[in-house]
């Protein structure tokens, strides 16, 4: 694979001269300069969301579990008020083979 050395690059900076004109390269500085600033500010961006989705899912399934829980308390007519998993869990596992023994 070939290296671009200082003799290409002044080729380059030269040919760049040449098609732009002296006057317009410090537009185009410009405009790469702004270009390159969007590009980082939209990189920023798309990292902040995905910290923020990867955040989301990781709290979510504890969430989830614990709503599960109460909810599943609650149908079988359980007080969930001031009592933790573990106590509904318990509670709920000593009410399951009432419900499964009256089918």
């Amino acid at each position: 694979m070939p290296q671009i050395g200082p003799l290409e690059i002044a080729l380059i900076v030269g040919a760049i001269i040449i098609l732009f004109g002296a006057a317009k390269i410090p537009e185009l500085a410009r405009s790469l300069g702004k270009a390159t600033g969007e590009f980082k500010k939209g990189k920023q961006d798309i990292e902040r969301e995905l910290t923020d989705v990867e955040k989301s899912i990781k709290e979510t399934p504890a969430e989830n579990k614990s709503s599960k829980i109460k909810q599943m308390a609650r149908d079988l007519g359980i007080s969930t008020e001031g009592k933790t998993e573990e106590q509904l869990l318990e509670e709920i596992q000593k009410k399951m083979p009432k419900v499964k023994s009256e089918n």
